[in-house]
């Protein structure tokens, strides 16, 4: 398991860290720089190799000091610890949204006013990286190509939006978009969609 790799395996490598009070978000599946980070204090503290990155030897040890995790905190409930913010959020109004820690952070001047949990398109549909504006807003849309309910949406990117996702409310992230960023909680997006103006910046980074 390395920096890059996405598996269930590094679901439960990232609740064991958690236990081991060596990471503090929830589960992604992703392994990103906090994964990494996390795994060289682990690896530092138990004489392996500090490469930040499991072989065998570390993901025995990993095993020995933690025990396997439950569903629930494979997949926790509640809202994801947000990430550190991009530089590119720190000015301005911005929706800044970290695929690693799968959060969406409502900004205002480096300060984050709200939070959200967000998943994202699969690999045949991935979201788009990189700094965008909200191109325009529609409160009850439905997608034209896929024919599903997209209420509250915020394009930000070729028809990439951000919106509430009936299907990641039910099924959370055993599914996926089809590029979008989905958004689970309809009433906290509600009022977020109130809030946005077009021209505001997105920033969707890992």
């Amino acid at each position: 398991m390395a920096n890059g790799d996405e598996s269930e395996q590094i679901r439960e490598l990232q609740a064991r860290l958690k236990q081991l009070k060596l990471m503090s978000v929830a589960p992604t599946g992703f392994y990103g720089s906090k994964t990494t980070a996390a795994v060289k204090v682990f690896q530092s503290g138990h004489g392996l190799p500090a490469t930040g990155s499991v072989d065998d030897a570390t993901w025995k040890t990993v095993q020995g000091a933690s025990r396997k995790p439950t569903e629930a905190e494979l997949r926790p409930p509640t809202t994801i610890e947000v990430d550190t913010p991009d530089p590119r959020c720190m000015r301005g109004r911005v929706m800044c949204i970290s695929k690693e820690s799968r959060t969406l952070a409502w900004m205002i001047d480096g300060k984050i006013v709200s939070s959200f949990d967000v998943r994202f398109g699969s690999e045949n549909t991935p979201t788009r990286e990189g700094e965008f504006k909200v191109e325009w807003k529609a409160k009850d849309w439905t997608s034209t190509i896929y024919h599903t309910p997209m209420p509250y949406s915020m394009f930000f990117s070729q028809g990439q939006a951000v919106h509430y996702s009936s299907d990641f409310a039910a099924r959370g992230y055993s599914g996926a978009s089809h590029g979008c960023v989905n958004v689970r909680d309809k009433g906290k997006l509600a009022a977020l969609f109130d809030q946005v103006k077009v021209g505001d910046k997105v920033v969707v980074y890992w």
